[in-house]
């Protein structure tokens, strides 16, 4: 009863949400081809709606990417060289060295990007009013940016990460991804974030540790190059910052009418620390998972907070994963009307630049570059060298119950929607179908092998948590036991197939331990059936609850054996 009533309630949430995201939709589209965002207004609503959509579906392989970089370091490559190849190929550079943090910093960067874009493109302008809206819905969707927000949410960011987070080798297999990986670090090359690597190596020495690095030291000529963009670098922020607060007490932003320019810039700061305390929850969150409780209960606030955390069946961290995406881009989107500067026709440039220099100001890159660096990853690294301290204060707590309140509103269930037409129109499979568990690798002797084993100065804890459990509602998961059964099956038929017609060695070997995948796969699915129909018929006597652990286990393997023998008389049956 309990389960259809939660089943019920989150299908409730899941159709009220998607209701939003619709209704923001079309509003957000009707303002662009009415001329009353920023960017259809000043330039044209054709380009203003591309490049909504552009920014929307880049955001999906940015976010989702993330997850799939950050989650597969570990998984022996050799495992999915043939099945996957772009896959392969985007990890064999991304993984290499330090290339991952490398990656992780641009891409920061790109977010931040793609979403002020997103706000130049959709965002209203004063005194915005389309479809004869009622002032009190304008009010919530409109000048309260949450038509923005549902949509960059659910449409932009969570519904891959969802899948990218279960289908890591699927997601990261096309070229959009490569693409996507190229540009990040070609941003941290250009070394306008290496300002970032000057804070790192200040928290490394305030905790009194040294950064670990997959690579030689840099030699002389790449350590003078390294040091030379790391000052040109601090040079840009600093102009950035001194751009912003002129702009800001001038009135020359797209900040709402009637807020002064004191409240303005104290907003500005203040939502930076927040994103920053989000931002780094997350990395002390996964931190102190791994500390013991004595170590936890040592700070009051982080006690209660790891209490509220872990609570249950730990179902509470993807839970707030879900609230933070949500705050974290509503902060986004304040910050970009704070940052985005707007000069009227017949006023003077801030600082007195060129029309071409305040036309670049106006795109809000900016406000990006310092959220990015001084709103981000400078409290990501915070929170990696020191997850206790940063969890000891009520702030966190705080943050925590918002988020999780935020999340149990259902607001953003659409995302799951969408992620479940998304995999079903790909085919996304779990990656556990092609490279097995992390239990089952390393029977095959390809166990996995973490890229570092100090997370302090990384941004790998940043990521919507890979291989993690996350709030998957069954419907979103998709398969019943018959289904993924069959899928598997499936699966063995075709490399039973391909197995006979393996020309070399090599590719022999290579079906076989794929094979073996797949068989390991299917026991898994007896298993957790077996364990779904014990649970579900709990109290009541039955034969199969008399067996004892291993004849459990013995059972699974005749029902996997029966099942494979059945697929291989079919064959033969076929021939």
């Amino acid at each position: 009863m309990g389960g259809r009533g939660a089943n019920g309630w989150s299908g409730i949430k899941a159709v009220y949400s998607v209701a939003l995201l619709i209704f923001s939709v079309i509003i957000v589209m009707a303002l662009i081809f009415d001329e009353q965002t920023k960017l259809s207004r000043d330039v044209h609503p054709a380009l203003a709606f591309v490049l909504i959509w552009v920014g929307l579906l880049w955001l999906c392989l940015v976010e989702g990417g993330q997850a799939s970089m950050v989650g597969l370091p570990p998984i022996d490559r050799e495992l999915y060289r043939d099945s996957h190849p772009i896959s392969f190929r985007i990890c064999e550079h991304g993984h290499k060295g330090d290339n991952l943090d490398r990656y992780l910093l641009g891409r920061q960067f790109m977010v931040l990007a793609i979403v002020f874009v997103i706000n130049q493109s959709g965002a209203p302008v004063k005194d915005a009013s389309i479809l004869g809206l009622p002032s009190v819905l304008a009010n919530a969707f409109l000048k309260s940016g949450l038509a923005m927000i549902l949509m960059t949410c659910m449409i932009g960011q969570l519904n891959t990460q969802v899948n990218a987070s279960h289908c890591m080798l699927d997601f990261l297999n096309d070229w959009g991804n490569w693409f996507t990986v190229k540009v990040a670090m070609a941003i941290e090359a250009s070394g306008l974030l290496h300002a970032s690597y000057l804070i790192q190596m200040i928290v490394a020495a305030l905790a009194g540790r040294t950064i670990e690095s997959n690579e030689e030291p840099r030699s002389g000529f790449m350590n003078l190059l390294f040091w030379v963009r790391v000052l040109y670098s601090c040079a840009i922020l600093i102009f950035a910052f001194f751009a912003t607060i002129a702009a800001l007490f001038e009135g020359k932003t797209t900040m709402w009418e009637g807020v002064p320019e004191v409240v303005a810039l104290v907003l500005f700061f203040l939502l930076m620390s927040v994103v920053g305390m989000l931002e780094g929850m997350q990395i002390a969150f996964f931190g102190v998972a791994k500390m013991t409780d004595e170590e936890r209960k040592s700070s009051k606030w982080a006690s209660m907070t790891c209490d509220v955390l872990f609570q249950g069946e730990g179902h509470n961290l993807p839970g707030f994963m879900v609230g933070r995406q949500l705050c974290v881009v509503s902060c986004f989107f304040v910050i970009a009307r704070v940052t985005s500067m707007d000069v009227e026709e017949g006023e003077s440039n801030v600082l007195g630049v060129s029309n071409g220099a305040q036309e670049f100001f106006n795109t809000g890159l900016l406000g990006a570059l310092i959220t990015t660096i001084v709103g981000s990853i400078a409290w990501q690294l915070v929170a990696s060298a020191f997850p206790l301290a940063f969890l000891s204060t009520p702030i966190t707590y705080i943050l925590l119950r918002l988020c999780l309140l935020l999340e149990a509103t259902g607001i953003c269930a659409g995302a799951w929607v969408i992620a479940a037409v998304h995999r079903k129109i790909a085919g996304f499979q779990r990656d556990e179908v092609y490279v097995g568990t992390a239990e089952e690798r390393a029977a095959m002797a390809h166990g996995d092998k973490p890229i570092h084993t100090s997370e302090l100065g990384h941004l790998t804890g940043g990521a919507f948590p890979a291989t993690s459990d996350l709030p998957i509602e069954k419907w979103v998961a998709g398969a019943t036991y018959t289904e993924r059964r069959a899928r598997i099956l499936g699966n063995i038929k075709a490399l039973r197939a391909q197995l006979k017609t393996a020309s070399t060695e090599e590719e022999m070997q290579q079906y076989e331990t794929a094979l073996q995948a797949e068989v390991a796969s299917l026991q898994r699915v007896n298993r957790e059936e077996g364990q779904s129909f014990r649970e579900s018929t709990k109290g009541r006597d039955m034969q199969l609850g008399d067996l004892g652990e291993d004849e459990h286990e013995d059972q699974y393997k005749d029902e996997t054996d029966q099942h494979i023998d059945d697929e291989g008389q079919d064959e033969d049956d076929e021939e």
